[in-house]
């Protein structure tokens, strides 16, 4: 098979030992907002003073106790990024051991996966990939074979990266279970929204979450819908399977595909940034932080989140 470049946005193979480095970003030390249409330098810190365009649309500030009431109907999760950061030793370990197992010849390393994340989907990404630089040789020649063979290779890498869940290999993001806690306690659904294998997103609520806010939470995930992000299919079934209008639910993302669903979908997305995507444009969301954070170094509460729904009805 072809393994030089690809040109679907991804770059010539770099080498195995690339690393991902993200530039130092603000966002690290500081909680921050981002405003629909304002200037990406319109920033500030919440200890400090707010910018005077900000300031007309409405007062931002991380502390509950300077909110009103209003909550979200809803607070829908990504998964991998979001709940856990998944993708370079998680998914991306699996992907190599399985295809190292069926020996195809194959290594995704940090880079080219990065590259990868651009499309939504495990089986998406393979095909695509493949279609790109050519199949392996142990792949079937037809369209349906060959679409069994991405089946049977994902349906493994899936096995691989459950067993690196269970073994609890992979931790939280920090804020995380305090996001959800906080949500739950205050009678607000939560849901989790993500293009991974249903079983896969359900083995990361489940074991990392704990068994007791599993049952609370609702998954749609994998092939739920017949289009993934930033298709906005998968926040649309959520609302309307919740029974909440998507303009009350709070989406909270890591990428700039999960920004686009979430948005195309009508509801209020805050990012958290994660590994893969701390350089990807997200002028788009309502607000943006390197994560949720746990006290004392908390970014945002449930309390935020109903502050970014009253700005819509704030001239």
């Amino acid at each position: 098979m072809a393994s030089s470049a690809i040109s679907l946005s991804l770059p010539t193979f770099p080498s195995s030992s690339s690393t991902v480095k993200a530039k130092p970003s603000i966002f690290s030390h500081h909680r921050l907002f981002i405003a629909k249409n304002v200037p990406s330098s319109s920033l500030f810190s919440s200890s400090t003073k707010i910018t005077k365009q900000i300031r007309t649309a409405f007062k931002i500030k991380c502390s509950s106790a300077s909110f009103s009431n209003t909550l979200p109907s809803a607070l829908l999760f990504d998964c991998d990024g979001v709940l856990v950061d998944t993708e370079k030793d998680g998914h991306r370990v699996s992907f190599n051991d399985t295809f190292n197992e069926k020996e195809l010849g194959v290594t995704w390393d940090v880079d080219l996966y990065g590259e990868l994340l651009k499309i939504g989907g495990g089986k998406e990404r393979m095909t695509a990939y493949f279609n790109k630089t050519g199949w392996p040789d142990k792949a079937p020649k037809s369209e349906e074979e060959r679409k069994a063979f991405i089946a049977s290779l994902h349906k493994r890498k899936t096995e691989l990266f459950m067993a690196l869940i269970e073994n609890r290999l992979l931790p939280l993001r920090p804020g995380v279970a305090k996001l959800i806690d906080q949500a739950l306690g205050e009678g607000v659904k939560v849901a989790v929204c993500s293009t991974s294998n249903e079983k896969a997103v359900s083995a990361v609520v489940s074991c990392l979450l704990g068994p007791e806010r599993a049952e609370k939470i609702q998954i749609f995930a994998g092939d739920v819908v017949p289009r993934k992000k930033p298709d906005p299919a998968i926040y649309t079934l959520a609302a309307n399977t919740l029974g909440v209008e998507p303009s009350s639910c709070v989406v909270v993302e890591d990428s700039a595909i999960g920004l686009a669903a979430a948005k195309a979908a009508g509801m209020t997305c805050i990012v958290t940034k994660s590994g893969y995507t701390a350089d990807e444009d997200f002028l788009n969301a309502d607000a943006v932080f390197d994560c949720i954070g746990d006290p004392p170094e908390e970014r945002f509460d449930l309390a935020f989140c109903g502050s970014l729904l009253e700005k819509q009805y704030v001239s």
